[in-house]
């Protein structure tokens, strides 16, 4: 369960953390309303790039180092100073403070209570702030340079809402709506939730890769770049209404036949 009222790549960085075994992910995408100074500069010391759409592109800020340097049409872009001083004086807390959110001693975002008073940045929580700036400041220039950076990101937020989009549909009967009333409850919903997520993608999955060998068998040139464009993230063919009757398969007797083509016209 993720409270509104924090942002949700905090929790991500601490999911992350969290894995079970597999291979962490190197970029996190999110959408406008995950990312601040602070959070750029959490992501980057633990060694992932941030990369979050932004939305209001014309109002963001770069940020120099060098006051002296020229940045030739980028000049009156980047008239604010990133404070290095700020981060050499506190690096050494910076990396226990990375080597507590990898380890799982501290959460991401219990850590932010920390790293502000009454509203404002403690000391440390401002080294941060100017050390994500740095990153932010990439990552801007990049979005604004890489069509293909851009084309990207918008692609992994696509596949994200189709996900979201399928958790909608399996949770029809409150569309998608939490109604219990304690956290326990809750949570238990999502599990329920999640577990039939993943059972219809791992259902799809199989069967796309099966129609795939199937096709290729066939003699039809199935290239890899036509199954990059597959995604078992689809409900048309999914009855989400109705009764259903759970039973242990027999894994002895593989996939169901496809349907051919003459039997489907007839």
């Amino acid at each position: 369960m993720v409270p509104g009222t924090l942002r949700d790549s905090l929790f991500i960085l601490d999911a992350i953390h969290n894995l079970d075994g597999g291979p962490r992910p190197e970029t996190i995408i999110t959408d406008t309303a995950s990312y601040s100074d602070l959070v750029f500069g959490l992501f980057a010391i633990c060694g992932y790039q941030f990369s979050p759409r932004i939305a209001d592109l014309a109002d963001m800020r770069l940020w120099r180092t060098n006051t002296r340097a020229s940045y030739g049409p980028l000049e009156d872009m980047s008239r604010h100073v990133i404070r290095l001083d700020r981060i050499r004086a506190h690096w050494g807390d910076m990396l226990r403070v990375a080597g507590s959110l990898t380890m799982g001693t501290v959460r991401a975002y219990d850590l932010i209570r920390m790293l502000s008073a009454d509203g404002r940045p403690t000391g440390l929580g401002e080294a941060f702030v100017h050390y994500g700036r740095i990153f932010k400041t990439l990552h801007l220039l990049q979005f604004l340079h890489d069509a293909g950076y851009r084309r990207m990101i918008g692609a992994q937020l696509n596949v994200q809402e189709a996900r979201h989009r399928l958790a909608r549909k399996i949770a029809f009967g409150n569309r998608g709506q939490l109604r219990q009333r304690y956290r326990e409850g809750m949570e238990d919903q999502l599990g329920s939730l999640g577990l039939a997520l993943n059972a219809v993608i791992w259902w799809n999955s199989l069967y796309l890769d099966a129609a795939v060998q199937q096709l290729r068998e066939q003699g039809f040139p199935v290239t890899d770049e036509m199954c990059a464009r597959l995604s078992p993230i689809q409900y048309e063919h999914i009855n989400f209404l109705g009764r259903y009757a759970f039973t242990r398969a027999d894994v002895a007797t593989g996939l169901r036949p496809f349907h051919q083509p003459t039997e489907l016209s007839g």
